[in-house]
């Protein structure tokens, strides 16, 4: 995956073996075209760069950081080509705790979720810190945001610069 921003361009591995459905989520809305044009819609400096909201299209607006997926939208997995539809609010269903633990280290991407189950959508973030807490399998935090990927090459010091 490739990410532009306005102060540089970033690449990232997407782990579409290891978490197949949250990667395949993903890179549905991105041949999509689903984030062309967004924003990074909020920063959390020295730990996370949030992007993905379809409301953060437009840089100001209230909604960014409220947004989905469409209603219902479809998509296969890309490892098996499995069927896979998002719920009546645009989120898929979490993998873990059968998925891999991967923690958020500097320069994961992990998606965002509302806090409940089954509630992860487009939204994504890059972690410029390891952000332990939000790992799914850490009992200190009820966080549990899955990771799905990674930064390369000089795409974390590029991450710090904006965060």
């Amino acid at each position: 995956a490739v990410f532009e921003t306005s102060l540089g361009t970033f690449r990232a591995e997407i782990f579409a073996d290891r978490m197949p459905l949250t990667a395949s989520n993903f890179l549905d809305l991105a041949q999509r075209g689903f984030y062309d044009g967004l924003h990074v819609h909020r920063v959390v400096p020295k730990m996370a760069l949030v992007f993905g909201c379809p409301y953060s299209r437009d840089a100001f607006s209230p909604r960014a950081g409220q947004g989905f997926p469409p209603p219902g939208s479809r998509f296969a997995t890309w490892t098996d080509g499995r069927p896979v539809a998002r719920d009546g609010r645009g989120a898929i269903v979490d993998e873990f705790p059968m998925c891999p633990r991967l923690s958020n280290h500097a320069g994961t991407l992990a998606m965002c979720n509302l806090g409940e189950r089954d509630s992860c959508g487009s939204q994504f973030f890059v972690n410029v810190a390891h952000n332990l807490f939000l790992d799914f399998f850490d009992d200190s935090s009820p966080a549990a945001h899955p990771v799905f990927g990674r930064l390369l090459d000089d795409g974390l010091d590029l991450a710090k610069k904006i965060a």
